[in-house]
């Protein structure tokens, strides 16, 4: 779907096989940015790429037109089809420095964080031919340029784009959604990443990885406000289950998952990362003034 005059937004449907009776139904959102050439924001998993060059053509142009893949993060469901995509154009690759050694070496990244099904959703390393970082300013080509903003806590190496011509902002897995699987790892991080979103002006749209566009700048608030309320209670009912609870970390994520509402499939080894996290910050005066 189109949603500036530039920026085009492709909700991206897979699924993740958690165990033989159980599948669960994901989304992820990559985005075009047409200009005299294309630059792709984030490719989806593994064979994405066939949505992704097929809304090309519907629009009128030929995948041999992406010149660029921005990377907002490392995660499976954001680099799944980059290798493909950048074999098929011979794109650039960009992404930040801290992200990079688990785009470069996947085999790394899942001995690291081995999600489920890790090899089913990414298609397999690919070099990244620019790092980028906070404050660069990256040229899409015909007058169109994009800011970089640090958001680190998802992971290290996260990333917004700021398009002030377009008014829009695309912010990865930066901003929590309320009701989904807390996963961040370092919340003390992700705090200020929301904290410095909220500071960014000229903003009218806010493009997410895990939702619809959110438009005008009351909506975009409250939302950046959710993410951070949504923080402070997965936080707070850590650091009380910890209080609670002296079993082993995983025992505490039971209780955090009961606690707030999620399934019993919550309690993961990515879910658990978030709650060494909190547990880690335990004591952190003033996180969420």
């Amino acid at each position: 779907m189109q949603v500036t005059e530039k920026i085009h937004a492709l909700k991206i449907p897979f699924q993740i096989p958690v165990s033989p009776e159980m599948v669960l139904d994901r989304i992820v959102y990559s985005y075009f940015v047409f200009s005299e050439t294309i630059t792709l924001v984030d490719t989806g998993v593994a064979g994405s790429e066939t949505m992704i060059f097929d809304y090309i053509r519907e629009n009128g142009r030929d995948p041999q037109d992406i010149t660029a893949v921005i990377l907002t993060h490392a995660h499976p469901d954001h680099i799944g089809s980059v290798k493909v995509i950048k074999d098929a154009t011979g794109c650039t690759v960009m992404a930040h420095d801290m992200e990079k050694g688990w785009i470069e070496d996947t085999e790394k990244q899942y001995a690291e964080r081995p999600v489920p099904w890790f090899h089913s959703l990414v298609a397999g390393p690919v070099t990244v031919d620019r790092v980028i970082g906070d404050g660069d300013v990256v040229d899409l080509g015909g007058q169109t340029r994009c800011h970089v903003i640090h958001t680190p806590g998802h992971s290290a190496g996260s990333m917004a784009l700021h398009f002030p011509d377009e008014k829009s902002i695309i912010t990865g897995d930066a901003v929590p959604l309320p009701g989904a699987l807390p996963i961040y790892d370092d919340v003390v991080a992700s705090v200020a990443s929301i904290k410095k979103l909220k500071r960014v002006h000229n903003v009218d749209v806010m493009l997410s990885s895990w939702e619809d566009p959110i438009v005008g700048s009351d909506r975009i608030a409250q939302r950046l406000d959710a993410g951070l309320s949504y923080l402070r209670r997965v936080h707070e009912c850590v650091l009380d289950a910890r209080g609670q609870n002296k079993g082993d970390v995983f025992d505490v994520c039971r209780q955090v998952v009961a606690e707030i509402g999620l399934p019993p499939s919550a309690v993961n080894p990515l879910v658990t990362r978030s709650m060494i996290s909190s547990l880690s910050a335990a004591g952190t005066e003033g996180l969420f003034d």
